[in-house]
């Protein structure tokens, strides 16, 4: 089992990674902030203006260490990748599965049931912790919407079109009711719809940084295990899209990410003040209102939880590495159908 090891996230502006024996040295006006050794690393991210020398880069590479760089608001841009490890016995079954439409649908579609039922679980948890919310019932209905569809998903072998359908109905029911989620600083955290690229109010701006984090995890998790993160099942190829770990990251986005979100401004870790809107209507987090999310979401991959398929406790963070190896698994004819995560 991998274990988990931390990830670096690197913000402040005009930084530069250099390699300093077998450690990662971060400068910053020619002096040096912080130093790692690399073997305590899983991943390293870097936000907006932040070098890397050729040398740390192939050191990552070496390392087996994802070193990624995205945009100040999260978008991804680049990635260093070191030699493709892994079975190639086992891509080449992932790439088999990708071209056979009846093998692409029974993967989609636990993943497709966990998304939704992780999703309805927000919905009837908020109404649980918060019953006196407003719009009670909008979320309700909302709920037993999913729970249908659940339903549905459930009665049998269903084509990929079919599952993509069910699935697009389902997220636009659950964000229908988003806002209703936010119990605290409702006048200036307003969720109207899902939006991004840019996201053009703080709600979005939130959930898309965060899904940029989720999505570096599951990536580096995919590529732990020996599977192409660029080949998905429920995401077709689409050059520079890493598909398969947009599959992956489909379950956890309601527990992870979205239970986050709304955790950092109904406790009033995030405020107001620490957004501001650009020229071209994109909303984008100040330097510090980004470190408290990076750390909120460090501080969420450390709980433990209890895995519902192996039953054994583990920590959060290693959810995107179990799900990657259940996955590779199942390819490999090990398990007869891939077991999603489903939170209870």
């Amino acid at each position: 089992m991998k274990h988990l090891l931390n990830t670096l996230y690197v913000t402040s502006q005009g930084s530069y990674l250099a390699k300093e024996g077998e450690t990662v040295a971060v400068r910053l006006e020619n002096e040096t902030r912080l130093r790692l050794p690399m073997h305590t690393l899983e991943g390293i991210v870097c936000f907006g203006q932040v070098g890397a020398s050729p040398a740390l880069m192939g050191f990552c590479g070496e390392s087996n260490v994802a070193l990624s760089f995205m945009s100040e608001n999260g978008r991804f841009l680049a990635r260093v990748q070191g030699a493709v490890s892994g079975n190639v016995l086992l891509r080449r079954e992932q790439y088999r599965r990708a071209d056979d439409p009846a093998a692409t649908s029974a993967i989609v579609q636990p993943i497709v049931s966990a998304k939704i039922a992780n999703s309805r679980s927000v919905l009837t948890r908020v109404l649980r912790d918060h019953p006196e919310i407003s719009g009670t019932e909008e979320v309700q209905q909302s709920a037993d919407h999913l729970a249908k569809v659940l339903k549905s998903l459930r009665g049998g072998e269903h084509p990929l079109d079919t599952l993509r359908g069910w699935e697009g109905e389902a997220a636009m029911q659950y964000f229908s009711v988003f806002d209703h989620l936010i119990v605290s600083q409702k006048e200036t955290f307003q969720f109207f719809n899902r939006n991004r690229r840019p996201p053009l109010d703080k709600v979005n701006a939130l959930l898309s940084f965060i899904y940029t984090l989720l999505r570096h995890d599951v990536g580096a998790a995919l590529e732990g295990v020996g599977l192409d993160p660029g080949v998905g099942f429920l995401h077709r190829d689409r050059p520079g899209r890493p598909g398969l770990a947009l599959d992956l990251m489909e379950e956890f986005r309601p527990y992870i990410a979205d239970r986050l979100v709304l955790s950092l401004i109904n406790r009033q870790q995030v405020k107001p003040n620490g957004f501001t809107q650009s020229e071209t209507g994109g909303i984008r987090m100040d330097d510090d209102t980004r470190k408290t999310v990076i750390q909120a979401y460090q501080e969420r991959k450390r709980e433990e939880i209890l895995h519902p398929f192996l039953n054994e406790k583990m920590a959060l963070g290693l959810l995107p590495h179990i799900q990657a190896r259940l996955l590779a698994r199942h390819l490999r004819g090990d398990l007869d159908a891939y077991p999603p995560f489903i939170w209870r």
